[in-house]
């Protein structure tokens, strides 16, 4: 007894049904971090295919990279590019070239060496670049290591008002508002991405520490003995009976100085 042979439709049905088959078990698009949708490839590239692609595209730029948004211009995973850009970096390095690639401001970017800084300080046209002056420098100081910080707060640190001086740093994208103080409803202002790419940082963490920029408390200490007149006697500060009032008294001098308020209601009764 011989088996049916099988119809034409059929063997037509079963045709069309194994492409879809085959099309439902293929891998779609996978989605990887830093990029919208990356279509897998027969083979996956590897940090040297996209080192071109790379340069070109840090050439054009203007502001820092990140990662992420190098992998997805040339359609790679991220950790593909890091590599690639680290070693653009240790190539550059190792030959010696006049400018180098770095990862500051949260992103990568060229940058000139230093050691080529006063050739081209001496090539640029002078008054090209606009210099802040002291008090904004001051003012962006502690705004930098205070932050952050409210603009009657940086008045107070500075002891004149920074109202000008502030807009200024504001517009040159050096200074932002961040955020609103809780209790006064004051502006609190902080440093912009922009100011770590100028210079040089990857984070606040990387400001050099202030302490050893400030001065010993012996040049304090004679600095004020100089503004009181007082050359030999040293000069300390005691504290009154009222808050936040001090009296300055020399230990060398024979006067003594009167720090009682209800000494002073006496002798004022006394007179009238």
């Amino acid at each position: 007894m011989t088996e049916p042979s099988e119809t034409e439709p059929s063997k037509t049905a079963r045709s069309e049904a194994e492409p879809a088959r085959a099309a439902e078990s293929s891998p779609g698009p996978v989605q990887l971090p830093g990029l919208e949708t990356f279509e897998p490839s027969p083979e996956t590239p590897d940090a040297a295919a996209i080192v071109a692609p790379l340069e070109a595209l840090l050439l054009m730029a203007t502001e820092p990279l990140p990662a992420a948004e190098l992998a997805q211009a040339v359609r790679a995973p991220v950790e593909v590019v890091e590599d690639a850009l680290a070693e653009l970096a240790r190539f550059y390095d190792e030959t010696g070239r006049g400018f180098e690639l770095r990862n500051v401001g949260g992103g990568w970017r060229y940058w000139t060496r230093a050691e080529h800084a006063d050739l081209i300080g001496a090539w640029l046209v002078e008054g090209q670049h606009a210099r802040l002056s002291q008090a904004a420098l001051e003012t962006l100081a502690v705004i930098a290591y205070l932050q952050p910080i409210s603009r009657g707060r940086v008045s107070a640190v500075r002891g004149v008002n920074v109202d000008g001086v502030l807009r200024t740093l504001v517009t040159r994208d050096l200074v932002q508002e961040v955020d609103r103080d809780a209790e006064t409803g004051a502006m609190l202002f902080g440093t912009t991405g922009h100011l770590l790419e100028r210079l040089g940082l990857s984070g606040l963490d990387d400001l050099p520490p202030i302490a050893p920029l400030l001065p010993d408390a012996a040049t304090l200490e004679a600095e004020l003995r100089a503004s009181t007149g007082a050359t030999n006697a040293p000069v300390e500060l005691v504290e009154t009976s009222q808050v936040g009032q001090s009296t300055e008294v020399s230990t060398g001098s024979t006067d003594e100085v009167s720090t009682d308020p209800t000494s002073e209601r006496a002798d004022e009764e006394t007179t009238r």
